[in-house]
This record gives C-alpha cells, structure tokens and sequence, in this order.
C-alpha cells in the first residue's frame, strides 16, 4: 500500500500568513480567537448547531474532532479510553486518500495563493476545465459534457432537469416522471427525495408532497447471483408501460448505498439500458457513492458494460476536501436541451465550478489514477471478508456482505447506535451504524492492521448494538 504520512498539525485555532486577519469573533490586532475549551464548545453546539439525521438539540453528543491525519481522527479529549480513531466511514465514503494528504494540501495551498473563488457565469478557469476535461477521458465515452455541482444531491437535481427539459425541447413534454427502484437513495433536496424509497426510507414523511414517481421492486440481492428472470421481467414490463411519460430511469449501479446498502447482479443494469434504448427513457446513473474505485470498478457501470446518458458524481471526487459533484451527460442530451424552446439549462449555483474544489478534486483523481487503486481496493476487501467472517455468528446478525471495498454486517433489528458507537469507539474505530446496518468504507491508504482494527469494531458493535 502508499507509504504513511504523518505532516504535522498546527495547533487547533492558529493561523499564519495573510489569511490570518481578523474577522467577525476575532480579535482585532489578534491572530484568531481562542479556541474552545471541550465543554464549552459541547454547550455551544447543543445550543446552536442542527447535525445531519437529528433533532434539534441533538440527543446523542457527537464526539469533538481536532484534527485528523492519514487515517486517524484525533479527538479533544480521550472517549472510551480512545484519543485517537481510525475513521471507517472515509467521511461518509468521501475521503478515500485519507486526511492532511501532502498531495491535495499542495493543490489547495497552490490555488488559494491564486484564485479561491471566481463567480462561472460568463467567466471560466483552468482548475474548472481542467477538471471537465479529466471526468469526460475517464468516464464512459458517450459523456462528453459536464455541469459542476456543489453536491451530490444538487448533481441528482440537475440530471433530473437536465432530463425533464430533454424531452419538453423535443416536444413529448408529457415525459416528465421517473422510474426507479425500491430501496434506494439519491439525496435530500427535493427531486432526489422523490427517487427515494417512498416506504419506509428516511423521506416518507415527504411521500404525500414530493412528485409521484414509478418504483420497480427492489432487485434482488446478490453481486455475483444469476439474474432473476421474473424481476428481469417486472422491469422490462413496467418500463414499456409507462414510457409515454417517462423521462428517465435512475438508479444506483451495483450499490443502493444509505438506503439499506444492498448489493445486486450488474446484469439489471444491461436490462435497464436495452430496456430503456428500445422504448426512449433515459439512463442515469448516481455513482455519487460508487464512483471512483469504491466496488471495484472505477465506476459501477463497468462492472455491467453499460453507458448512461447522463451520470451523477461526487464525494470522493475532492477527495473528501471540499463539497464538489458534477453531472455530465451526453452529447445527445446536451444538444436536445440547447436546441429548445428555452435553449438554456436554467440552473447555476452561486459556487458552481469552483477554483479551489476544482483544483483539489484534479489532484485526487489523478492521485487516484497514479497508483494502484485496484489493488489497494481488492488488498481491503480482502481484510474485511476475512475479518467480518466472525460476525456471521453472531446472535441477531443475518448477513454479512463485501464487495470492493464495503463491508456490511446486517442485523434483525434495529441498531441501538449509542452503544454501537461506543463499542466501535472502545476498539479505536469511528463507525456511524443506521437501521440495522453495521457498516465499513474506509479509506483506500488504510493499512491491513488497520483493516483489521475497523472489522473487529464492526463485530463489536454489531454484538453490542
């Protein structure tokens, strides 16, 4: 695996250079203001912060992170007997270099002595060009075109319209809902939500709202199990009768991530886009949580073979550094669009292409690319089906599944996540367990101890929670 790295940290709170003028709380003549002392930073948050998936104040107090490097978060105070963590979660499946990579510091460090932010409406820069141009070699050939996102969920947003205003310039406007299927997840903000498992997803409450979709049954489980004939034939059913108002397919390849983190055969995949092409719906693809080497593949599609017309990307796409997607779509789809009625897609975030999220997410594909990733993926996955095996055993736990480099450990019962968290945090590990999942993504530069360090608390969280 890449040798470690260790840069040192500055002290939490300090500043050097020019950046370290005073600002709002700071004060003046001052370098920076004084950093929190840990429990009146817990105080604060409680009184002021809203954190993801949680009520407000939170009921489960988050641990404090000072710093974090290679693979190690450190925390501002030892928990469980814990200073140090190894993060199993790659920052929710972003930070695949690990963290204080010297290679995408230097990219960041580069470009903030240049440009940090420049607005994308009439002006452009090489750190945004030089990236379009790298996701178009890379991804598959018929996606020539690329909208710069500032997250995954807006990326979904825009293929969605870039979908909708497809079709309405073709005239055939009554093409405007989307099929997927059950089980998937595809982001927070309003179009993706409809995408979502519209049962028993994180979104019902939502159902009645949002836009009605079509859902397919969830495909069956297994990576590498033979095709269903009956659920090959479900989809091919219920794409031909409703393709006079579909606009579009949207799944997940290979991986339905936080809706139940499922494994399925790439062979619906090759279904869906025969099925698509012979009755005229769109393929998207969201790789947000696939792409860039996570199952094996640098995208999921290439374990079916199959290009989309339009593709969803991001979290490891900065390596974890910065909030940065990208949609990209073929020529087909862009020509449809600008050749309109309103011959414009109408959508551009106020930090869309930005300078220095492009200039870090350059770096880490192409450290990505410069080393052997396939290898280190397949040296993790290898640790986690020997390390996970155990947990087959356990009472309560009914599958335990890896591909790539994802290890899951599915339970009959919902997950007590207090005491799983403290289990995995008593081995040293940061885990973040939902429904009755007990899982592992972890950075792609994580030694074999280390993998074995992260299945051990997967056991152990698993038999705890």
């Amino acid at each position: 695996m890449p040798e470690p790295y260790a840069p040192a940290l500055p002290r939490p709170g300090a500043r050097s250079g020019p950046a370290a003028h005073s600002g709002p709380g700071a004060h003046s003549g001052s370098a920076a203001p004084k950093p929190y002392a840990p429990d009146e930073l817990r105080a604060l948050d409680r009184a002021h912060v809203w954190h993801p998936y949680g009520p407000m104040p939170g009921r489960q107090e988050p641990l404090i992170v000072e710093s974090a490097t290679g693979v190690r978060l450190r925390l501002a105070e030892p928990v469980e007997g814990q200073r140090e963590l190894v993060d199993g979660m790659s920052s929710w499946w972003s930070a695949v270099h690990g963290y204080n990579h010297p290679v995408l510091n230097e990219a960041a460090r580069g470009q903030l002595d240049r440009m940090s932010h420049v607005m994308f409406g009439g002006l452009t820069h090489e750190p945004a060009v030089r990236l379009a141009t790298r996701l178009v070699e890379i991804t598959p050939e018929p996606l020539q075109h690329v909208f710069l996102a500032d997250s995954g969920s807006v990326s979904v947003e825009v293929a969605v319209k870039m979908c909708l205003q497809y079709w309405r310039s073709a005239g055939r406007p009554a093409k405007r809902r989307l099929l997927t299927w059950r089980g998937g997840y595809h982001g927070d903000t309003w179009q993706p939500m409809s995408v979502c498992d519209p049962e028993g997803g994180m979104h019902e409450l939502w159902s009645g709202s949002l836009p009605r979709q079509v859902f397919a049954d969830a495909p069956p489980d297994g990576f590498d199990a033979e095709p269903d004939s009956g659920y090959v034939a479900h989809l091919r059913e219920l794409i031909a009768a409703h393709a006079h108002e579909l606009a579009a397919v949207i799944v997940e390849p290979v991986v339905q991530g936080a809706g139940g983190m499922r494994f399925h055969s790439p062979a619906y995949l090759r279904v869906l886009r025969e099925a698509c092409d012979e009755h005229d719906v769109l393929l998207v693809l969201d790789e947000i949580a696939t792409g860039f080497g996570r199952t094996g593949k640098l995208f999921a599609a290439g374990h079916a073979g199959i290009s989309p017309d339009v593709m969803c990307v991001g979290k490891a796409l900065t390596g974890g550094y910065l909030t940065m997607a990208a949609t990209l779509c073929t020529t087909r789809v862009a020509e449809g669009i600008s050749s309109g009625e309103v011959p414009v897609l109408a959508h551009g975030p106020t930090f869309m292409g930005n300078p220095l999220a492009a200039s870090v997410a350059s770096a880490s594909v192409d450290l990505l690319l410069g080393q052997d990733w396939e290898g280190e993926v397949a040296r993790i996955g290898a640790g986690l089906r020997s390390g996970l095996a155990p947990a087959a055993d356990l009472a309560g736990v009914v599958d335990v599944r890896v591909l790539g480099a994802i290890g899951v450990v599915q339970l009959d019962h919902e997950v007590d996540m207090a005491a799983a968290t403290r289990a995995a945090v008593r081995e040293g590990v940061w885990l973040r367990p939902f429904r009755d999942l007990v899982y592992t993504m972890p950075p792609y530069v994580t030694g074999d101890e280390d993998v074995a360090r992260i299945c051990r608390a997967v056991c152990a969280a698993a038999r705890e929670g």
